[in-house]
């Protein structure tokens, strides 16, 4: 029997959730784009994240000059070399940082880190696991209530992959990592394609069902262990959540979904076509913020641990697996190699960015680069060493960032080398003090428009200025 979403009455959802929902402005959401909208810029936050570090072979390697991946010098007087030297006409968009990590991850094997990279979470090495809120996931909160679509949460290997072994960037308020999509149909259709009422049809909830669950839920939880309770917390909180979807689908309904061009979108495109399929996933993004389908999106280049489908994306410059080029860098050309696979993902960053420069803002003056905040970074450095991450902050023009420059905290040469068979450098002791990376997350979200002074465990924000 058809469901008229519009008529489903709260009876029949969570009582009392204590979540307030505003109206979404209704002139962009109808496309129509009127005064209010265009005075009002959206802020929008793209986080991507590659696996496996980056390039740092000693000063005194030959490979040093053009293969190590950050840049020479410091300030605004930097090169670039070619590892980012695709990213040269984008100079005075973007700023390269080093010297920032997650102190609880210090200590930990590269390997296990990607789930924390937009947390900071404490998630260990091993044992008991517990994640956070990721910084796509803070954001959304704030904005995603304006737009169909909260997030686009999209990785190459797909799912939530396992504890310290995460497929996905994005973690909700509980700490639950939100699964990734990785088919560029299946993420094109929903977004452009399946109807509001379809998704809100497979939303609803049998009210009876809810309805005894939530009777019987206080008496229930008086008679559970400590872990019992808090695991019919997480399920609680998981239908208040589907009734918040729920809520925001009956908004929705009558809206139609935005048409868009796709033609030069390989939406049947796999891994396999590297090159085109990493394209493809940024066009995705590129069109879901052009058309205010959502104005956060994460997208995990690769899983760590050398696993999955994604660690053949180096097929596209010619060799087999991309985690393989750091585990050879001591071998003739090892930098050069490993150093090519990085520039390829320069490449398509670059291409990317430059995109969202090119688009004419739709809600106003400009381009969209300009309202645009994109993170790129990975939560290694030199092999498995979670320090001094590889980052670089991109567009933001209308947000207060003053680009076009390398702003390197760590020095020089205290994290390079590559890996001889004895320790690793994440095995080392390292005197030199980093600053949280948290403290960057909080400087973004005080400029993408979301109060606050804290966020993880930042020890304040990171002056940008």
């Amino acid at each position: 029997m058809p469901i008229d979403i519009a008529s489903l009455d709260r009876r029949r959802f969570l009582r009392g959730s204590g979540i307030a929902l505003a109206l979404p402005w209704l002139e962009s959401i109808a496309g129509a784009v009127g005064i209010a909208s265009r005075r009002a810029r959206p802020k929008r936050l793209a986080c991507i994240y590659f696996p496996d570090g980056v390039p740092m072979p000693l000063a005194a390697d030959p490979a040093y000059q053009d293969w190590a991946w950050f840049p020479h010098g410091a300030g605004k007087d930097f090169t670039f070399t070619k590892c980012l030297e695709p990213l040269e006409p984008l100079r005075h968009d973007l700023t390269v940082l080093s010297g920032l990590s997650h102190p609880s991850a210090r200590g930990i094997h590269g390997h296990s880190n990607a789930d924390q990279f937009l947390t900071g979470a404490a998630t260990g090495p091993r044992g008991d696991y517990k994640n956070s809120i990721s910084l796509d996931q803070e954001f959304a909160a704030h904005v995603g209530d304006a737009t169909r679509f909260a997030s686009l949460v999209m990785s190459t290997d797909g799912g939530t992959g396992t504890p310290r072994g995460a497929q996905t960037l994005s973690f909700d308020r509980n700490g639950r990592a939100i699964p990734a999509a990785h088919r560029p149909k299946k993420i094109f259709d929903s977004l452009f394609v399946t109807s509001d009422q379809d998704a809100a049809k497979r939303l609803a909830l049998d009210h009876s069902a809810l309805d005894d669950l939530l009777s019987d839920a206080k008496a229930l939880r008086q008679k559970l262990s400590g872990s019992d309770q808090r695991a019919l917390d997480e399920y609680l909180d998981s239908v208040r959540e589907t009734e918040l979807k729920i809520e925001k689908a009956k908004r929705w309904v009558n809206i139609p979904l935005p048409k868009v061009d796709a033609e030069h979108l390989e939406l049947d495109v796999t891994p396999d076509s590297a090159r085109a399929y990493l394209q493809v996933m940024y066009g995705l993004i590129h069109l879901a913020f052009q058309t205010d389908s959502t104005r956060v999106a994460t997208y995990q280049i690769g899983r760590e641990n050398g696993i999955g489908l994604s660690d053949h994306l180096s097929r596209a410059v010619g060799f087999p697996l991309a985690h393989q080029l750091t585990h050879e860098t001591k071998k003739p050309d090892g930098w050069k190699n490993f150093g090519t696979y990085c520039r390829f993902l320069s490449e398509e960053l670059g291409r990317f960015v430059s995109k969202l420069k090119a688009t004419p803002e739709p809600s106003g003056e400009g381009n969209m680069l300009d309202n645009t905040l994109v993170l790129f970074g990975s939560a290694s450095s030199a092999f498995h060493l979670s320090r001094n991450y590889p980052l670089i902050l991109l567009g933001g023009g209308n947000m207060g960032f003053a680009h076009g420059r390398f702003l390197n905290h760590a020095g020089t040469g205290a994290y390079a080398g590559g890996w001889d068979g004895g320790a690793e450098p994440w095995q080392l002791e390292f005197k030199t003090e980093e600053i949280p990376l948290a403290n960057l997350f909080v400087t973004m979200l005080q400029r993408l428009g979301v109060p606050t002074e804290s966020f993880a465990d930042s020890t304040g924000a990171l002056a940008l200025d």
